[in-house]
């Protein structure tokens, strides 16, 4: 049995904490795309946490967390997660790693930071992770797999024949001194065995798992949006963040897959560049921006204040629809009772016509929201333990929006802790 928890938008809907709430229930946790470049934060007895690489299983001990080999693997990184959780009281996870997934080289990260230095003002807003250089790698066939880290031979081969264009464009397009090799491989060698110990063929284990009748839940990094083929490109990620991607990216049979849970928040938020045709700007925006979660809209990977926005029922709708959702979480109903009115974008403005069906890049760029107003509460419902006891105007805007999604809501949240969540 395979659950998937995805993202509806650009990102930062409040993926790790659903993520950390289903895993109690999962036996496995697997992420299967993307890299450091986007963080779910989660906050429990703990303590608050970033998690970049890290499934959001590893604060449940009878969890078995996978890294997939969709996923890009920065292993510096990954290690630094892992120190950063049991130095502050979360004993070691249960941890495997792909041995097909690929390794995030340090020059993924530099180049991703030479080029967004060199597009200058047309720079598509990297995190500068290395994660567009990652991909591009690989679908190159001249990445690394970690399985190429435990022979040497191989490993140097496959190495020279990548630093021969690189260290070309280091010279001559980015100025930069050229990489070291025998310093890289040193490196690599001393990452590859403090790995070694978590490192098997996790798709096999998968499968075995699932035979077994185990629980596996999958976690998608950002949201549909940020999808190469169906999202806002060229304002993407590099990997599939779709749940159709779950089975290549973790391992798993299509016909395993049963719940998609799609997450969105209660209104728009977004980190990076490209059309958001619901931001607010000024006071209004700034003041969504500061009630936003528990501390704030800032990325949890680069703390750039994210665009904010009123909820995009068109995007929304899209984003669920690509998704495959069987059902949809609601993330940070809470930050909204401030509001006397709450605007919602219900259909788009397009060339002096109104449409509702979510279009492509060159056409979204020149879209204007077009708003309905819903009442607002006017109250705090964090504390609120049971959805029937929502005001009466916080209930209208669940099934306002559960309309608009086409997918049925049945988890509502209404706080930033794990157990600030409300069951319809």
């Amino acid at each position: 049995m395979v659950h998937t928890i995805v993202g509806a938008n650009w990102g930062d809907e409040g993926k790790g904490k659903v993520t950390d709430l289903l895993a109690e229930k999962s036996d496995v946790v697997v992420r299967f795309q993307g890299g450091a470049n986007a963080g779910h934060t989660i906050i429990n007895e703990y303590g608050k946490f970033a998690l970049h690489l890290l499934p959001s299983g590893v604060f449940h001990q009878n969890v078995v967390n996978v890294i997939g080999p969709g996923v890009a693997l920065n292993i510096e990184a990954l290690l630094s997660e892992l120190d950063s959780l049991t130095s502050r009281g979360v004993p070691m996870p249960k941890l495997l790693i792909s041995d097909r997934c690929q390794v995030m080289m340090p020059y993924h990260i530099d180049f991703d930071k030479f080029e967004e230095e060199r597009l200058g003002k047309s720079a598509f807003g990297s995190t500068k992770s290395g994660i567009a250089p990652f991909y591009s790698d690989k679908f190159a066939k001249v990445g690394i797999q970690v399985c190429q880290l435990y022979d040497r031979d191989i490993l140097r081969k496959r190495l020279e024949i990548a630093l021969v264009k690189k260290n070309c464009l280091l010279e001559h397009l980015y100025h930069k001194p050229a990489i070291d090799i025998d310093a890289l491989m040193e490196k690599l060698a001393a990452l590859a065995e403090k790995i070694r110990p978590m490192v098997c063929d996790t798709t096999l284990f998968l499968h075995k798992a699932n035979q077994e009748g185990k629980v596996i839940l999958l976690e998608g990094q950002l949201g549909s949006l940020r999808d190469p083929d169906h999202g806002i490109y060229p304002y993407t990620t590099s990997s599939s963040p779709l749940a159709g991607f779950g089975c290549v990216g973790a391992g798993v049979s299509p016909r395993d897959m049963t719940d998609i849970y799609c997450v969105t928040k209660a209104y728009s938020s977004c980190v990076g560049a490209g059309p958001f045709v619901t931001r607010l700007e000024g006071d209004e925006g700034d003041e969504l921006r500061r009630r936003g979660g528990d501390a704030g809209e800032f990325g949890a990977t680069t703390g750039r204040a994210r665009d904010v926005g009123w909820f995009d029922a068109v995007a929304t709708r899209y984003g669920v629809m690509v998704q495959g959702a069987t059902e949809v979480v609601l993330t940070n109903l809470d930050v909204l009772g401030y509001l006397d009115e709450i605007p919602v974008c219900v259909a788009y403005e397009l060339n002096g016509e109104r449409i509702t069906d979510f279009p492509a890049t060159p056409l979204l760029e020149k879209c204007k929201p077009v708003y309905e107003k819903l009442p607002g509460w006017k109250c705090d419902i964090r504390g609120v333990k049971s959805y029937d006891e929502l005001p009466e105007n916080c209930r209208k805007y669940v099934e306002y929006i559960e309309k608009a999604c086409g997918a049925p809501i049945r988890m509502v949240s209404n706080g930033p802790r794990r157990d600030e969540i409300l069951y319809r």
